[in-house]
């Protein structure tokens, strides 16, 4: 077994070597911790970056998708206060707060791909997709009327069905609209003025076909 060194004798050589000791403790100490403080510092700005990341996604989504304002989705005083508390605890504290933040976006993305809404059409697209098949059943009709009718009663016709089927169509379109759509607890738009215009829409297009055909005719 080998002798263990005996300790220097008290004296000047033995307070210098237990004060070389001490400090060289106290550079390893603080060389530890200045490896955990940039360790820390590392890791924080990563999470930082994946963070705002992710929190630019969810706010693209929540204000293209769901028409969320975007002052809404900004921190409020209190939050910013908070974030300030945190980050003077230290890297250690702000990468820990980062992380939850993390754990809270993960949790958001899943909220929003489960609850998603489908997208919502505009009121007027919506309605034209009512509105216009009457309105394709007007100009049908018209067109079949105007080549099965005498040439002597076409004016008749045409009166009759520009002032009656147009405000059918639009009376079977409002209905139909009101019958889909009144469960929105928002009210039904039925944009009447689109309404209006996509069932004039045939009569006009007859009118300009009948004059069209009697001007070519009367040219011939």
């Amino acid at each position: 077994m080998p002798a263990q060194p005996a300790p220097p004798a008290p004296g000047p050589w033995a307070d210098y070597l237990a004060a070389a000791q001490r400090l060289d403790a106290v550079r390893r100490a603080a060389s530890a911790a200045s490896a955990d403080h940039q360790a820390a510092v590392a890791s924080a700005r990563q999470e930082l970056s994946a963070v705002r990341a992710r929190l630019a996604a969810q706010e693209s989504r929540l204000t293209h998708e769901q028409a969320v304002p975007v002052l809404e989705l900004r921190p409020q005083p209190a939050d910013l206060e908070v974030a300030t508390q945190t980050a003077a605890g230290g890297p250690k504290a702000a990468l820990s707060a980062l992380q939850q933040a993390r754990r809270t976006a993960d949790a958001g993305d899943a909220l929003l791909t489960e609850a998603a809404p489908t997208r919502r059409w505009r009121p007027w697209a919506r309605n034209l997709l009512i509105y216009g098949p009457f309105a394709a059943v007007v100009l049908i009709v018209q067109i079949a009327l105007y080549l099965v009718a005498d040439p002597g009663s076409v004016p008749t016709y045409a009166l009759l069905c520009g002032l009656t089927m147009p405000v059918i169509a639009f009376g079977l379109g409002w209905f139909t609209i009101g019958f889909v759509y009144g469960g929105d607890p928002e009210g039904v738009d039925r944009t009447p003025i689109i309404g209006a215009i996509a069932c004039l829409v045939p009569v006009l297009l007859t009118c300009m076909g009948v004059g069209l055909a009697s001007f070519f005719h009367s040219g011939g």
